[in-house]
């Protein structure tokens, strides 16, 4: 099974394979992205996906494909399916994209500096750990060297 915690991180504008077609299945985005189709019908209840209604079909547009692209992105590095969908929303404007990519550029490096602290916290845990269990083993030595 393919690894669901880390989506292939692509630009909305991509060009694939899936570039002459015109709309996909829930079916179909499930496999390319390695999702549940639960979680397709979660991010369209959130506002994220719109696919039309085709009796009880779903069919997913090209847009709505690389706004899943994004979504993935997004939450591989730590953003909230809030933050993602305000970013996104941020394409319908008329501005020629310039507030998205600015309001995106202020959130993209928000995040690296909350993933930096992360990575600190982690690496001083990881530096704890390796302490204590340096401790441990040294306890278990003597008391194996006591018994002895």
């Amino acid at each position: 099974m393919n690894d669901r915690t880390n989506p292939p991180i692509v630009s909305a504008e991509e060009t694939d394979d899936t570039s002459n077609k015109t709309f996909f299945t829930i079916g179909d985005l499930a496999r390319e992205f390695d999702v549940t189709l639960r979680a397709l019908r979660f991010y369209e209840d959130k506002g994220l996906l719109n696919p039309r209604r085709v009796g009880t079909a779903r069919h997913y547009s090209r847009r709505d494909r690389a706004r899943l692209k994004l979504v993935l992105m997004g939450k591989r590095v730590g953003f909230t399916l809030g933050e993602i969908r305000e970013m996104l929303d941020l394409y319908e404007l008329r501005d020629g994209q310039e507030t998205q990519l600015r309001v995106s550029l202020d959130k993209f490096r928000e995040q690296i500096t909350v993933l930096q602290r992360q990575k600190q916290d982690i690496e001083q845990a990881i530096s704890d750990l390796t302490r204590t269990c340096d401790i441990v083993e040294g306890m278990l030595k003597q008391q194996a060297a006591q018994a002895s």
